[in-house]
Order: structure tokens, then sequence, then C-alpha cells
């Protein structure tokens, strides 16, 4: 019989039973493919993930995440989560960790208070923005359940946009609309079915509606097994270089608020801006632990 420690926290957060739910596994050598994959399962979260040695003894660790269904290249919230619970469990802990993912090497900065005590991180997006197709109206409007007059397209068309992790539909939404969204399974299997070359077999969805530099938002993505995520870090990347890339600034910031309908409010501090690649993004925020123990397999 094998034990593996685990730690839950509460990202994106400033107390328990707020922000997006993340289990971490500090210690995951001796799981397979298939046991990290059953476990995430088990926990039934948006996200778990499991830290492993490097490949390279440059870096901090290497990092899996994994839905209820399948591993990620990346994710947001995941990586806040888990630099915070290592940091934690380290009295010397350094200032940024670097952790190797299926989609790059991923920088997570730390974020302390007064007196130096761990508070929560800051993520870098592993890759430049890149925006994708555009889908028509009626299409974002099924999916998330409003009238197609919510959905607002004087900035933009409903648009796929990505910085390292799975792409997301960017909407721009009435404020009521986003207040109202319920998700349409049925319509996210029509969409990716009648789109498929432009969505890969996948979708999710990120509406918002923004308010300058602050904005309210909710990300559905029920064909992974989240109807609902109270905090998505890997799409308040993409939106802040999607928005700075429509107002052609050098640089921005934008607070998202999200999780507020699932009463678990988020709040997400996003910023962007342009370097000679293209445009880099990052999310931070705080995270507060909730519970620990082991699984026994």
């Amino acid at each position: 019989m094998r034990a593996f420690r685990f730690v839950t926290v509460d990202v994106f957060t400033d107390r328990r039973f707020g922000g997006n739910q993340l289990a971490v596994f500090p210690d995951a050598r001796g799981l397979t493919d298939a046991e990290m994959q059953a476990l995430a399962a088990e926990f039934n979260l948006s996200e778990t993930t499991f830290v492993l040695p490097p490949a390279n003894p440059q870096h901090s660790a290497r990092v899996r995440i994994f839905n209820r269904v399948a591993e990620m290249a990346f994710a947001g919230h995941p990586n806040v989560g888990t630099a915070y619970v290592l940091a934690r469990e380290d009295e010397e802990s350094p200032r940024a960790y670097r952790f190797e993912e299926p989609a790059g090497l991923v920088e997570v900065t730390l974020t302390r208070d007064a007196a130096g005590r761990v508070t929560g991180a800051e993520v870098a997006a592993p890759q430049p923005l890149r925006i994708g197709a555009t889908l028509p109206v009626a299409t974002a409007a099924a999916c998330a359940g409003i009238p197609e007059a919510a959905v607002l397209t004087a900035r933009h068309a409903p648009t796929l946009a990505a910085d390292g992790g799975n792409h997301r539909l960017l909407v721009e939404v009435t404020p009521e609309a986003l207040a109202a969204a319920q998700p349409d399974l049925a319509a996210f299997q029509r969409a990716v079915a009648e789109h498929a070359e432009a969505t890969g077999g996948f979708l999710s969805l990120y509406i918002y509606a923004p308010d300058g530099g602050v904005a309210r938002a909710r990300m559905f993505s029920p064909l992974a097994g989240t109807w609902e995520d109270s905090a998505t870090g890997s799409a308040a990347t993409p939106l802040a270089g999607f928005l700075l890339h429509l107002s052609g600034a050098a640089e921005g910031a934008w607070e998202i608020t999200q999780g507020v309908e699932m009463g678990r409010p988020s709040l997400l501090l996003a910023r962007a801006w342009r370097t000679p690649e293209g445009i880099r993004a990052s999310v931070a925020g705080r995270c507060v632990p909730v519970l620990r123990g082991e699984a026994v397999l």
C-alpha cells in the first residue's frame, strides 16, 4: 500500500471557500499517469496538480495538471496554487519557481505580505497571445444560453484565443446576460461538430462584461467536465492580451471578478504587455489553505 500526501487550497481569493479549489500532490513520484488521472477524477475539482523532479536540474519542478478527464498543457490557478503550496512548505523558498509543463517553461513569482509570508503568486503565460478564428454570434449565444442580442460585437466578434493553455472563446456580453447565462451542453456539442477545424474538437466559453480596467467574467467548459469555473487564470491571460491587442496600447492591467454567480467570488489581477515576439500576459492572486491528507493506493 502506498500513501501520497496532498494539500488543497482555494486560489484567487483571500478567504476559505471562495476562489477556485485545487488539490496539490507535492511529491508525486511513484504515481502512474492512470493513477494521476484517477485521482483528479476522484477529487472532482477543475484541476489537480502533481509535482515531480524536473528534467533540467536548473528548473524548480515538473508539474503535471489534470482536469477531470484529461491532462492539460497549462492552466493558471493550478500554477498559482502549486507555487503557494511549495513555498509554504519551504522556509527558504525562492522568489520564483520555474515549472516544466507541456506548454513550455512556466515562471511563477511568489507574492508576500509585509512580514514576508507567502500570500499567493503571479504566473506568466508560457507563450505569446495567439488569436484564432471567430465563431458566429448565434453559436456563442446558444452555448451561453443567452439571446443573440446580448452578445456585443462593436469591438470584436466571438474570438478564440490562447497563450499556452486551451483556447477560449472570448465573448463580450451585456452585464444582464452575464448574470443570466446558463451553459447548454448540446449547444457546445453542436459547436465543436460544426466548427471542428476552428475548435479542434474542444471549446470553452469565457464571457465577460468590461468596465474600464475592471471586468466581470464567467467560464463554461462542460465538454471537459467543468460546468462552470470559479476562477480561470488561463482565460484571464488571453483576455488581457486580447484587450491589449484591441486597444493598441503598450501595456494594460485589469481586475477580473469571477465566480460570483457560483457563490465562490474570485479576484484575478491580469496584465499584458507588448514584446518583440508578441503580446505576453500574466495573472496574479492570493491563496488560502483548506485541507491536507493522504491518498492511499
